[in-house]
């Protein structure tokens, strides 16, 4: 079905409704993926996918439909309605936001759908001839994707918006192995519409398994606490999961104990500390031009100067919460109504550089890369993928990855230099609600926290 013909379906199917309000989204997106686990090929191919969805809106309830047939669309709009008059019994609340007509091409550097799938799978083989050509190694794992997604929007209030995006990703770690013990490296990579991220990284790949094996030997660090200097990498992936999250507005609404932390104005860090969110940054993974209710992107600042000034919002917590929407409703296909999430979050560039927050540091720890980790509201637990001691100012000995853990208000307060060097992490995916991994990006520069408890992993 082409797109005219689509257009006019779900303009159609939006008139006559005894509603507040209703918006139609259809989503066509093709996919490839490769994925290796050992030297074995696991995965190839490519998918594609299409479907729908309608939200309906009325007195305060919401209805919702996915579907595959758009032909039938208007009976799909009549079940939302339906559902939306069987649960709603209060006052519909959603921000006002001006009504918007526009196509958005997809940010392009180097296309990857005109390179053949034949290609895409030799280069990989190339990093994993790499990686057991390492002696030591014991398992390694690869995954690769890229997907094209055309999404078009539209709601009652007559906005219409069809939008384009490529995202590619790779994943690469490899695990060696002695006497039972096992330690692993890995890289994550992801880009806005550029293929070439995952080329040329055969020194990288080359740099991943010596240090997988190189770990057999590191010490571990002796738990206590100490004064840690994180990496972009690190410090970005902190920003995200440690106080991203408990910036979204839906959590915050819904909780108590939340609403009671944070609180508009409150310190929760010092002057130099800045952590914004924003899908109007170019070219990144969480990057935008409209979020899945037709809001602007727009830059939000969440602390300023070490001050609690923003959330992130939906039409729906914006208008509940007095506040202004902010961009951040985001589905990751049609088959989810769009939640409250993050876009690209990062701390904000300081004047230091890393020498300088390594110059005062006569014990502590150089924390590198991520593994993972877990938090619950807001204490936090994470694993580093590369540790090393730092004494009297310098970076010493390579140590086996480490934890680190805290309440992320004390973290965020203890957090007293922040570099300039600022880079972002898009290599990761984002999970809540079910939908996971959406695209994102996260950043830092180097930071310094003055106090923080390390552990083994």
């Amino acid at each position: 079905m082409d797109q005219d013909t689509l257009r006019q379906l779900m303009e159609e199917a939006l008139r006559g409704w005894d509603v507040d309000y209703i918006e139609v989204r259809i989503d066509d997106t093709a996919a490839t993926r490769i994925a290796y686990r050992g030297r074995d090929l696991e995965e190839i191919g490519r998918a594609h996918s299409f479907g729908g969805c309608v939200r309906a809106l009325y007195r305060g309830g919401w209805g919702f439909v996915s579907f595959n047939d758009p032909s039938q669309l208007r009976r799909w709009t009549e079940m939302a309605v339906a559902q939306a008059h069987f649960v709603g019994h209060e006052r519909s609340l959603l921000a006002e936001v001006e009504p918007v007509v526009d196509t958005v091409p997809p940010h392009l550097v180097k296309d990857p759908r005109p390179i053949p799938l034949a290609a895409k799978k030799e280069l990989l083989d190339e990093y994993l001839d790499i990686i057991w050509s390492t002696p030591g190694i014991a398992s390694s794992s690869i995954f690769y994707s890229d997907s094209h997604k055309r999404v078009m929007f539209a709601n009652s209030q007559g906005s219409f918006i069809q939008q384009e995006r490529i995202d590619v990703t790779v994943r690469i770690a490899a695990t060696a192995r002695r006497d039972g013990d096992l330690q692993q490296a890995s890289i994550s990579l992801g880009s806005l519409g550029d293929f070439s991220v995952v080329e040329g990284l055969h020194q990288e790949v080359r740099r991943l398994a010596q240090k997988a094996v190189e770990l057999l030997d590191a010490p571990y660090v002796k738990p206590g606490v100490y004064p840690v200097v994180l990496d972009p990498v690190l410090a970005g992936v902190f920003c995200h999961e440690a106080f991203g999250h408990l910036s979204e507005a839906d959590h915050i609404y819904e909780n108590e104990h939340l609403r009671e932390v944070m609180v508009l104005g409150r310190p929760f860090g010092r002057p130099i500390l800045n952590i914004v969110d924003g899908a109007a940054l170019p070219g990144l993974r969480g990057s935008f031009k409209y979020d899945d209710e037709g809001v602007p992107a727009q830059k939000t600042y969440l602390i300023r100067e070490g001050v609690l000034v923003g959330r992130l919002h939906s039409r729906e917590t914006a208008a509940k919460m007095g506040e202004r929407p902010t961009g951040n409703a985001r589905a990751i296909d049609y088959r989810f109504p769009p939640i409250v999430r993050m876009t690209n979050t990062y701390i904000e560039p300081g004047e230091a550089t890393l020498e300088d927050l390594l110059a005062d540091i006569k014990e502590g720890i150089y924390a590198c890369n991520w593994y993972g980790g877990t938090t619950s509201m807001e204490m936090f637990t994470f694993s580093a993928g590369e540790a090393y001691m730092i004494r009297q100012g310098r970076i010493a000995e390579p140590l086996r990855p480490v934890k680190l853990s805290g309440n992320v208000f004390e973290t965020l307060m203890n957090i007293d230099a922040i570099a300039k060097d600022l880079a972002f992490n898009q290599g990761g995916g984002c999970g809540k609600g079910g939908q996971m991994p959406l695209p994102v990006s996260n950043g830092s520069p180097h930071i310094r926290i003055t106090r923080c408890v390390v552990s083994e992993r």
